[in-house]
């Protein structure tokens, strides 16, 4: 294992294509909503052309007059040179080593405003030199504004999570066309509440300032963020930029944020608002009521913000979160034809289709099958900052991946994460993306039987992991020397994931074993099981379901009628 140098490099992690299929979805949980007073946020980067690594940049100290160069996260072509602080802090993947982590969803706005200024800063990059500058999300939003300020904004509209052991944020952005910087509002989440974006902007109406009242603040005096009671900030000229363009003429008070920057279409709603619905109803009680909401009616009682949780969520509930594919709903892809006989939940794209002239779409999931990588980043009040914050990474498919627990404070990122260990033109044995891959593409021509081997792996391996984490954080919590603290959290990070990475290889094998030539073995704890003399027990083979041999008699039953 080598640790790794990430300077400019680390904005190709941002490379995503934005199309129909509308990537990426986070998830954000206040303290006060989850069991043992954790914040969480998540993160999907679902693009075809997305590679699942994880990049590590050290702590530095800079010199008077030094810069950084940044490169657009989509070409590769230089972008803009900016200044160094004295120092910069250490970061691994979405996370640094204060425990603060930013996750993000595009959402692109108003065509006009696609591309900003096209001078300045991206948001892939924002979010990297913020996590090398911030050490929580009130300095991570002023931060982010100071840049975009100073350098200007290049980009459309984004949603940011932003979180610390503290406190958790949205926070969203766009562009200004021709003109330098951003507007912008961010909004805390308000402690035991739960928060959600999915490609489509979420703040409506938002507290603005009042004489003698700092529960919201505009930038024009950010510095009071600091306040705890603060609990909105936004960019000066939030509404006077929408008045200016015609895009609003109401009371300040009434200015909604998405309707203006990023109004409502059918597929914000159903490709997008949907995914945040499909979390809310598995956490709050009365979310059927935004049902019609979800699947694209924009009459129909729209959803909040944020809502309260029924119960608590722990790790392992967040984590579940992330893997849905509507179950429950009318847009459950389990069970319809599109599923085919064996029940997948997957739709190769493109999402939208046409039939005598009547247009459809196939629903966009939280769990989809372009998944580069995903994150569970935890952050932990009680604990030492470096072994407070956790990222629970993982690659390929939500649903049938395994979150491995990598700590911000380590120092060596574990191989299978490596960066430059593959690509999506280069296969590596020893890449953690392309053994679930291999395991998950397998999974989908049989999927109802070959999942339930692939989710008794993952729990095997995730419930042994959270329970392990929990019990040495506690007990390195007492040690005072930070160098043997350090290579502890290596160590631990670095076995968890060669362990994810035997039993997934094992894995792998015995679902050709099991599986091969549309049979399915009989087996037993991970073993094909064999008579007594060692021979293979005849395999099962299962027909295919009634409704699918009425479809093949409905469309070919005359060429295979039996004589």
């Amino acid at each position: 294992m080598k640790k790794l140098l990430l300077v400019v490099a680390f904005f190709s992690i941002f490379n995503f294509q934005f199309s129909a299929s509308r990537a990426c979805t986070n998830f954000i949980v206040s303290r006060g909503a989850s069991t043992d007073g954790s914040t969480f946020i998540t993160y999907a980067a679902d693009s075809h052309t997305r590679y699942g690594q994880l990049r590590y940049c050290p702590a530095a100290d800079h010199h008077p007059g030094e810069t950084l160069r940044l490169y657009n996260y989509g070409n590769l072509k230089f972008q803009i040179e900016i200044a160094q602080p004295a120092h910069t802090y250490q970061v691994v993947g979405f996370i640094n080593e204060h425990q603060l982590a930013i996750g993000e969803t595009t959402w692109g706005g108003r065509s006009e405003l696609a591309h900003g200024s096209g001078v300045g800063i991206d948001y892939g990059n924002l979010i990297y030199v913020t996590l090398q500058r911030a050490r929580n999300c009130r300095e991570a939003i002023k931060v982010m504004h100071e840049l975009v300020s100073t350098y200007g904004y290049s980009d459309g509209g984004e949603s940011f999570s932003i979180a610390d052991p503290d406190e958790v944020w949205i926070f969203e952005i766009i562009g200004k066309d021709d003109e330098k910087g951003a507007v912008w509002v961010a909004r805390r989440v308000p402690d035991g509440y739960i928060c959600g974006h999915a490609n489509q902007s979420r703040i409506t109406t938002f507290p603005q300032a009042q004489k003698r009242s700092y529960q919201a603040i505009s930038s024009d005096n950010i510095k009071q963020i600091d306040r705890p009671e603060v609990e909105c900030v936004y960019s000066a000229d939030v509404v006077s930029f929408a008045r200016r363009k015609g895009w609003y003429s109401g009371a300040d008070a009434d200015f909604s944020f998405a309707d203006t920057y990023n109004p409502l279409t059918f597929s914000g709603l159903r490709a997008c608002e949907a995914r945040v619905y499909a979390m809310f109803r598995r956490c709050a009680d009365d979310m059927e009521r935004y049902e019609k909401f979800a699947m694209g009616d924009a009459t129909a009682e729209r959803l909040p913000l944020w809502v309260q949780p029924s119960r608590k969520l722990s790790v392992q509930d967040v984590m579940a979160l992330m893997r849905d594919h509507f179950e429950g709903t009318p847009m459950d892809m389990t069970h319809d034809v599109g599923a085919g006989p064996f029940h997948c939940p997957y739709r190769w794209r493109p999402m939208d289709f046409e039939v005598d002239a009547q247009k459809y779409v196939h629903e966009r999931a939280i769990s989809t099958q372009q998944t580069g990588f995903s994150f569970v980043a935890q952050c932990r009040k009680w604990l030492p900052s470096k072994l407070g914050g956790v990222i629970w990474f993982g690659v390929d498919d939500t649903y049938s991946t395994v979150y491995c627990p990598v700590y911000c404070g380590v120092t060596q990122v574990p191989v299978c994460f490596e960066e430059g260990n593959g690509s999506m033109s280069q296969y590596s044995e020893t890449a953690a993306f392309w053994l679930f891959n291999r395991v998950s593409n397998f999974c989908y021509l049989r999927y109802d039987s070959m999942i339930q081997d692939v989710i008794a792996a993952q729990r095997e391996l995730e419930d042994a992991f959270v329970k392990e984490e929990g019990k040495n954080a506690d007990r390195w919590a007492q040690e005072e020397n930070e160098a043997r603290m350090e290579g502890a959290l290596n160590r631990f990070s670095n076995e968890r994931a060669e362990r994810m990475m035997r039993r997934w290889t094992e894995l792998d094998r015995f679902l050709l074993m099991k599986y091969i030539d549309g049979n399915i073995k009989q087996a037993k704890e991970g073993r094909i099981e064999t008579t007594e003399t060692g021979v293979v027990k005849y395999p099962q083979q299962p027909p295919y379901p009634e409704w699918f041999y009425r479809q093949i008699v409905d469309d070919h039953g005359e060429v295979l009628r039996a004589k």
